[in-house]
């Protein structure tokens, strides 16, 4: 892992750290911004992401058969740890939670993978306050799901309100790990 782990991170600092004034979904303003989907999306680092963050939640001993959050930022992390289970011989579902549920054709909020009595790991690709994998938590709850955890790919804050909730609250890197700390 130790490879990948540094490769993801290099392309992190590399592609993903912009600086200037940015207003986060939060409404936090801040001085740099994380854009992680030129990372998630990226052809090169989106297979890093996936093993990576298998690897992250292994290594903390998470066990969880289905992996989604919050349309968008969540979806490609889910997607990328989806294909690189299957690279590993292993199966793991995946599930997109919707902003809002659909007014028309089967109306579900949760569309993907049913998670109805599943062990549901709960990721996002960067979290400031924990708003977006918390309403993916409540979504995934609401839809019979259990919780197991909530893992980002970089952590920005979030830790202390995921944990307030109740959860486990697991990363692969830090702001320091970045520089940015």
């Amino acid at each position: 892992m130790t490879d990948v782990r540094a490769d993801l991170l290099q392309q992190i600092k590399d592609k993903a750290v912009v600086h200037g004034k940015v207003t986060l979904s939060s409404g936090i303003e801040a001085d740099w911004y994380i854009d992680l989907r030129r990372i998630t999306l990226d052809g090169q680092a989106a297979p890093l992401v996936g093993q990576v963050m298998l690897d992250t939640a292994a290594e903390a001993g998470v066990d969880y058969d289905c992996v989604g959050g919050l349309t968008l930022g969540a979806d490609p992390v889910a997607t990328s740890m989806l294909h690189a289970s299957a690279t590993r011989g292993q199966r793991l579902d995946a599930f997109v939670v919707r902003k809002q549920g659909k007014a028309h054709g089967m109306q579900r909020r949760i569309e993907g993978t049913d998670v109805k009595g599943r062990r549901c790991l709960v990721v996002e690709d960067v979290s400031t306050t924990g708003g977006s994998p918390l309403t993916a938590v409540d979504a995934v709850r609401e839809a019979g799901g259990d919780v197991v955890a909530v893992a980002v790919i970089v952590d920005r804050g979030a830790a202390s309100a995921v944990e307030a909730a109740g959860l486990r609250y697991i990363n692969a890197y830090t702001l320091g790990e970045l520089g940015l700390a």
